[in-house]
């Protein structure tokens, strides 16, 4: 097996796990979500996955064609995608970037006229990029340079950046083989620089394993902010404690609430890098997509 035919499996294997996070997830937003949990019991199939997925189906598509990032071309992709199949839960700030882009406005205009000029430091960056670190395993460095690329077409603000090259590294890692929660940390906080993100995951390291998730929300968000540093730090948090448990990883992201379609997406793409998958039953839940190998 070639190099990239061997890197397209570890990517497709975080894909994979990503998508049944992000369609479990969202199915708890619904009003029978209550049920659900007091049970612990999967909601009924089917589970359409969301923007996460359909973004993250682009940077794979990007991995197949050039083995790296073409900002411009995934740009392109991006808004393609958003508008064949718009109804898919993009944000607002989402929906009229991918538009501009559509249009023909150039996504570096686009995307650093965000936010009075700040560009987006939201989490959108982060939730569709764990399968490009996987592609990288091992080699941090590249994974954390094409997480930035990828994430700049949509999110110019350092920590929006800092999001995405924390999961990317995360997910490179973890795909090397590394199992050990300090050694992931410590790999990811090497990888970023000053920034709330960085800090975040810091106060993440530091928490144990057996800490109660009030506390961990507490301390580091859920998501609901939808802001890179309340929503990585959390599913670095749950994916390196849980790597050989997809179930009751994802199961802790919808318990928190939040952002809970993203942290599942997260922490499914995570852990699913390194191999392990959702419960068979989950897979054939989840709405398939398009092979993209």
């Amino acid at each position: 097996m070639s190099i990239h035919r061997e890197a397209l499996r570890c990517a497709s294997q975080s894909l994979q796990g990503l998508a049944v996070g992000d369609a479990f997830g969202q199915m708890f937003f619904s009003s029978q979500a209550v049920f659900w949990l007091d049970d612990h019991k999967a909601p009924p199939p089917p589970w359409y996955w969301t923007d996460d997925t359909a973004m993250a189906l682009s940077i794979c598509e990007e991995l197949v064609e050039g083995g790296e990032i073409d900002q411009d071309r995934l740009a392109r992709r991006f808004a393609d995608r958003y508008k064949a199949d718009p109804n898919r839960g993009y944000g607002m700030g989402a929906a009229k970037l991918l538009s501009q882009i559509s249009a023909g406005e150039d996504w570096r205009v686009a995307s650093r006229k965000m936010f009075a000029g700040d560009g987006s430091m939201g989490n959108g960056g982060a939730m569709r990029v764990a399968p490009l670190g996987a592609y990288f395993a091992g080699q941090l460095d590249v994974a954390a340079e094409q997480a930035r690329l990828s994430c700049e077409v949509t999110h110019g603000n350092p920590e929006g950046i800092a999001g995405a090259v924390a999961v990317a590294v995360g997910a490179s890692l973890i795909a090397d083989g590394v199992r050990d929660a300090s050694v992931l940390f410590d790999g990811v906080i090497n990888s970023l620089p000053d920034t709330v993100v960085c800090t975040m995951i810091e106060k993440a390291r530091d928490l144990p394993p057996d800490t109660e998730i009030s506390d961990v929300i507490k301390q580091l968000g859920n998501g609901d902010a939808l802001l890179a540093w309340d929503t990585v730090p959390f599913t670095l948090w749950v994916a390196f404690h849980s790597l050989d448990d997809f179930d009751r990883a994802i199961w802790t992201c919808v318990t928190a609430r939040g952002d809970r379609d993203t942290t599942s997406a997260i922490v499914g793409g995570l852990i699913a890098a390194g191999g392990v998958q959702s419960p068979d039953d989950w897979m054939a839940a989840t709405e398939a997509f398009p092979e993209f190998a």
